[in-house]
């Protein structure tokens, strides 16, 4: 799930609706950067799976929710998360697309893409090549954010 300040409303949401034992696991990649996230400590009480913060070469397990640090790029290699320093410090930072881009390279038609609120178009140009490998995409219609 990708999105912006706006999105936590669409994340709580999502999650109080995801059963806990899908066989999947669920990345948040928020692209606020101006701040330490507090996603790992706000979304528990809205799942039941654990939700972490990511770091280096953790390992991707199913049930499980991830959150993406601030001011950090996201790439998947195989079975582990990789960080990166942020490739676009100034302006709107394109966390999303950097992450999306990424899975495209490793889970070819194993992915559902869903981008939720938010003023800039991080991931919305990407969702493309989530489908191009056989993957699901979803946007949140606009207007209706919280």
């Amino acid at each position: 799930m990708g999105g912006s300040a706006g999105g936590l409303d669409a994340y709580i949401r999502l999650l109080k609706n995801l059963p806990p034992d899908m066989g999947v696991a669920i990345v948040v990649v928020n692209h606020i950067t101006l701040m330490p996230t507090q996603l790992h400590q706000v979304l528990p009480p809205f799942t039941k799976m654990p939700v972490e913060l990511i770091t280096e070469n953790l390992v991707i397990e199913p049930n499980h929710v991830y959150i993406i640090p601030a001011n950090r790029d996201l790439h998947v290699d195989g079975e582990v998360f990789q960080l990166r320093p942020i490739s676009k410090p100034r302006g709107w930072p394109d966390v999303i697309t950097v992450f999306l881009k990424s899975l495209t390279q490793y889970w070819d038609g194993k992915l559902i893409a869903v981008i939720v609120s938010g003023f800039d178009g991080d991931g919305a140009a990407t969702l493309r090549g989530i489908k191009e490998v056989g993957g699901i995409t979803i946007a949140q219609k606009p207007g209706h954010e919280a």
